[in-house]
Parts: structure tokens; C-alpha cells; sequence
């Protein structure tokens, strides 16, 4: 079995990930192969997309990061860089796609995964579906387009989810707006069979399900009260000296991922709040992971989580408190010639 099936069934096109002992990860491949699809089917005499993955575990668990590694410990920076830059280009034309997209995110979907799968019109969930932008953890700021879903999120959410990388339930996904619908997986079939017979994407609405409860909506003043601040400091300088629930788990996450990351992380939503325009937040995305390798900070967070598994990264900076406006501003400073280039 290949690691991607794309064709044309009734009315719709199929994306179907299919590696499911890898958590239907993203190969630069992939991206690859996703990016010529959307390019055919652009005026191809189809009604929608339909974008699944196989088995009951994953839609997709994120980018397949073992290659940089290895590029990045032989002072490979380009593997990376060009990797990112056309799986970047590959996400905009995902979330400018002229035709409906029916994105159907079971089990993990997490960085690269919400790149394809959380840019669609019709994103839906199910009781196992588990969304994240959990970049920080691995010395990454949230990419693929996810500063934009970030910052659309309601409040100081998206503040929240970058810098934590916490783990949205079916409920916490739709009120966040990283999804749209919610139906059980066993309905998912028949739902895909009607859309490929038909290409109506109103039968999306009609077959949805009532949403779950958002542990996220009950906590939002909360959240709000602690990451309405323009840097990390400030959010650290908000949290209660006794913090529960929400801000408790924060609290653990940010004494764990990656402080410079997390600092640009806020950053760059605050920057893409203003703006609200997909390319524009991959551009600024491109900024730090262009410069993430050579950083240290990214290896690092490769190391200690999939190759030693030892979940004890050495941080270039120590603490959130070592984390100058400097050290930001080096991050997400223009690119000059080495920006993001749309053109294949």
C-alpha cells in the first residue's frame, strides 16, 4: 500500500493518507502529492474533496520530522527548509481550494495534520478526535497555517493552545473553530458514500450531530485573564501563584516546551490577529522554522522525543525568563531573499 491514495470517485476527489502504523504522518512527499492533486482538481468536473486517513488512531499525527534530524546532525539546513517551504505552499492552496472540503479527523491530528486537515470548509470530528498544535514541545512554533487558526480562535485561546500544545476533544475543536461538525465514526461512511454519489455538501450539515461540551468554553475567562499579555512574560506574570484546572496543566506545559518557541508562538498570532490572511502567517511562520534548525532548539526537541526518548530537551534558554525581545525579534525577523516563495 502506498502512502497516499489520490483519485476521483462519483463527484468527489480523494486524499486518503494511508499510513497507519506512522499515524498517517506526512512524508515531504506527501506534500507533494497533495499539492499536484489540488492543482488538478482546481477545474476538474468534480463538486468537492474528500480528505480521510486510514484506520481509527489517527487522521494524521503531523510531519514525518525523523529526516531533518538526521539532515540537521550532518549541518544539512536545506532538507528542512525546503520541506517547509513547499509543504507551506501546499496549505495555502488548501485553504484557498475553490470547491468544498470535506476533512473527516479521527484520532490525532496534530501539527501537520491540522495543515491539511483543519484548513478544509466541512472539518469534522468524532468522539476519539484528539487536535493539537503541539510544536513548542519539540522546539517549534505552531506552523503549517496554524498561527491563523490560532488567532481566529475565540478570546485568548489561541495564546493557550499554541504555547501549551493542549489537546482539543471533539467539543474543544469546534468551539476553538479548528473543526465544524461532529458525528460519530460509525456514520462516517455512509456520509463519504452520499458525498461521492451526490457532491452535495449540504448532506455534511444534515447528517451532523449536537457537539459535545467544551471544557475550553467553561474555562475561557480564566484563560483569558492570564493570556491576554503581548509577550510570554507577561502571560507568566498573570498566572495565579496557586493556578487549577486549565491554568495548572499550562503551567506544566510551559515549565516543559521550549521557551523560545513558546515566546514567538505569541508573537506571531498577535502578529496574524491583524492581519488574517493565510499567506501571511505562513510567511511569518517560515521566519522561525527556516532559522530553527541552526537554532538548536528543534534537533533538540527531535532528540528527546523520538530518537532517545528521554523527554528531557536541554533548551538553548533555560526558562521563559531568559527569553529576550531580542532573541524574538532574531527569530522572526524578513527572510530577505530566503522568504517563503509561492511559485512551485
Amino acid at each position: 500500500m502506498s502512502d497516499i491514495s489520490i483519485r476521483i470517485e462519483g463527484r468527489a476527489g480523494r486524499i486518503t493518507l494511508q499510513r497507519p502504523e506512522a499515524l498517517n504522518a506526512l512524508t515531504y512527499q506527501m506534500c507533494l502529492d497533495i499539492e499536484a492533486a489540488l492543482d488538478d482538481w482546481r477545474e476538474a468536473d468534480i463538486d468537492l474533496l474528500i480528505i480521510d486517513g486510514v484506520g481509527d488512531r489517527a487522521f494524521c499525527a503531523g510531519g514525518d520530522i525523523a529526516d531533518m534530524y538526521k539532515s540537521g546532525q550532518h549541518g544539512d539546513l536545506d532538507y528542512g527548509r525546503t520541506f517547509w517551504c513547499d509543504e507551506y505552499r501546499m496549505n495555502a492552496k488548501m485553504f484557498e481550494f475553490p470547491k468544498p472540503v470535506v476533512t473527516f479527523l479521527q484520532g490525532f491530528t496534530m501539527g501537520g495534520g491540522v495543515g491539511v486537515g483543519c484548513h478544509g470548509s466541512h472539518r469534522i470530528v468524532c468522539d476519539n478526535s484528539q487536535i493539537a498544535m503541539p510544536e513548542a514541545t519539540i522546539g517549534l512554533l505552531p506552523d503549517v497555517g496554524g498561527t491563523l487558526l490560532l488567532a481566529r480562535a475565540p478570546g485568548r485561546l489561541g495564546e493557550f493552545l499554541g504555547v501549551t500544545g493542549h489537546r482539543m476533544g471533539a467539543g474543544d475543536a469546534i468551539y476553538a473553530e479548528f473543526a465544524d461538525y461532529f458525528l460519530p465514526f460509525e456514520d462516517w461512511d455512509a456520509l463519504k458514500a452520499e458525498l461521492i454519489a451526490t457532491g452535495d455538501v449540504s448532506r455534511v450539515d444534515a447528517a451532523a450531530k449536537p457537539a459535545p461540551d467544551s471544557p475550553l468554553k467553561a474555562a475561557q475567562a480564566d484563560i483569558d485573564a492570564v493570556f491576554g499579555g503581548e509577550t510570554l512574560g507577561d502571560i507568566m506574570r498573570a498566572m495565579p501563584e496557586a493556578p487549577e484546572g486549565h491554568l495548572a496543566q499550562a503551567m506544566k506545559a510551559i515549565g516543559h516546551n521550549a521557551p523560545l518557541a513558546m515566546a514567538v508562538a505569541v508573537e506571531a498570532i498577535h502578529r496574524v490577529r491583524a492581519r488574517q490572511d493565510i499567506r501571511f502567517a505562513l510567511d511569518q511562520e517560515f521566519r522561525y522554522t527556516y532559522r530553527s534548525v541552526e537554532q538548536g532548539d528543534f534537533i533538540e526537541g527531535i532528540r528527546a522525543a523520538i530518537i532517545d526518548r528521554d523527554r528531557n530537551p536541554k533548551w538553548v534558554h533555560d526558562s521563559w525568563e531568559a527569553v529576550t525581545g531580542a532573541d524574538v525579534l532574531k527569530m522572526t525577523m524578513p527572510l530577505g531573499k530566503d522568504a517563503l516563495q509561492w511559485e512551485d
